[in-house]
């Protein structure tokens, strides 16, 4: 009887290591294996983490046998089954994923036998970059420039197309929403017939009046990475850059004069349209409301007003 109670005390001690497993933060490569799941890279012990867009699930599940009375169990609620529950991981929230790693092996009730620990929080393996929607046929460029020179229409559309294929899009001919006055070309004509989808694939407009018709959102007018671009409505402040270049009308016509050259110089006037659809105090009377044309700007400097020379980009006609 006193070895069989050395053993026991043994066994005890070992199950409650294994309910310590509960520490180790998510796992991050995708796998068939139970208490496995698709997350970013494996998460740290300790620590409260966050994932990175397009995280997943992730965690391990421990699971200890039931402890037998004799010495508590280590670093255990007093208690039998280490059942080991899986936390979460990287669970997505919306768009973006977040979550704490780790999985939290808690001890069963019982009797003074190998409790299981509870693991802190590990924190979340990085999930995947942003991939853009297969339906984007829009987005803001998340690039920027100092001045309205953009080498001209042929120069716009490169930016454009540029981005598009870093973003995964790049097999679409896309096109800068500009109007230009030699030869005179709106830039509603320049664009495909709707609908229109942003970089998550939520559509802006079923066809180009409607488009057209429509007020700036900063929620839909977005760039090609799906982020947000900064304005009146989070009071940016000194970092407001929702004056998109576009040199033509809210209708998207020839803003007469106001095409800097045709986007070749740094002197003269520009016209540019709000993406977030907000004015000063974060008003909402037109012209503000204004997506494709507001009001003017300058093209030696692309900043006062609140604008960091930004395109609309959408796949052409």
């Amino acid at each position: 009887m006193v070895r069989l109670a050395f053993v026991m005390r043994n066994l005890s001690f070992a199950v409650g290591a294994v309910g310590a497993v509960g520490a180790v933060g998510a796992v991050g490569c995708s796998s068939s294996d139970a208490g496995m799941t698709s997350g970013g890279a494996p998460g740290s012990a300790g620590g409260s983490g966050t994932g990175s867009s397009n995280g997943g699930s992730g965690g391990m599940t421990s699971s200890g046998a039931a402890g037998s009375a004799g010495v508590p169990g280590v670093g255990g609620t007093s208690g039998g089954a280490d059942s080991g529950a899986a936390g979460t991981a990287g669970s997505a929230a919306g768009a973006s994923a977040a979550g704490a790693g780790g999985s939290s092996a808690a001890g069963g009730a019982g009797t003074a036998g190998a409790g299981g620990s509870t693991g802190t929080a590990g924190s979340a393996g990085s999930g995947g970059a942003f991939v853009a929607s297969a339906t984007m046929n829009f987005f803001v460029t998340s690039d920027t420039s100092t001045t309205a020179n953009l080498n001209g229409l042929s120069g716009a559309d490169m930016r454009c197309q540029r981005l598009a294929m870093a973003a995964g899009a790049g097999a679409k001919t896309w096109r800068a929403y500009l109007s230009v006055t030699t030869p005179p070309t709106n830039a509603r004509d320049r664009i495909a017939e709707g609908p229109y989808y942003n970089s998550k694939g939520v559509m802006l407009a079923a066809t180009k009046d409607a488009l057209h018709a429509r007020t700036g959102d900063h929620t839909l007018f977005i760039d090609e990475k799906g982020a947000e671009i900064n304005g009146q409505w989070n009071s940016a402040g000194n970092n407001n850059q929702h004056d998109v270049l576009t040199g033509s009308t809210n209708m998207g016509m020839i803003s007469a004069g106001n095409t800097c050259a045709d986007w070749t110089a740094t002197t003269g006037m520009s016209f540019v349209g709000h993406s977030d659809g907000l004015g000063p105090n974060m008003s909402n009377m037109a012209p503000y409301i204004y997506w494709a044309g507001a009001h003017t700007g300058m093209c030696g400097d692309t900043k006062p007003g609140g604008g960091a020379g930004r395109l609309y980009c959408f796949v052409g006609p």
